[in-house]
């Protein structure tokens, strides 16, 4: 699959695998800024992605970034569809206890490269019965 990326900021830099294999590509901000605790924003990347009809790229929290600063992508996975054409934006948000820094270069986000499947949509007039039925929301118990 090949994906290309359009660069619309000065500072915005290709996303890159870390790793030969790795799923994710690392994503980086083009800008500076402070996450207060308990606070979200929208995260500037500089890039325009020009994804093949049949993909999306899913945004998704770093994991050390969750891990060690309680910073994570709010509406993880994020999508960006195929026919997008705007700017990629990562919306962090800051689940630690101070503020956190974002600073131009840094790693904020990967993105996923993924298939999407395109349901045919029906309306039925009834739904067939499961043991399960419509239990949700921790109906199986706690472990």
């Amino acid at each position: 699959m090949k994906l290309s990326f359009k660069r619309i900021h000065p500072d915005a830099v290709l996303p890159s695998y870390a790793h030969p294999g790795d799923a994710g590509m690392d994503v980086r901000s083009v800008e500076d800024l402070v996450i207060p605790a308990g606070g979200r924003v929208l995260v500037h990347t500089g890039l325009v992605a020009v994804i093949p009809e049949g993909y999306e790229l899913q945004v998704r929290s770093r994991s050390g970034l969750a891990l060690k600063s309680g910073v994570a992508v709010l509406n993880s996975p994020g999508t960006v569809d195929a026919g997008y054409r705007g700017e990629i934006g990562v919306i962090l948000a800051n689940f630690g206890d101070g503020g956190f820094v974002v600073k131009k270069g840094d790693r904020v986000a990967q993105l996923v490269a993924a298939p999407v499947t395109v349901a045919e949509i029906f309306e039925t007039d009834s739904v067939d019965a499961t043991d399960r039925g419509a239990g949700g929301f921790g109906s199986t118990g706690r472990s």
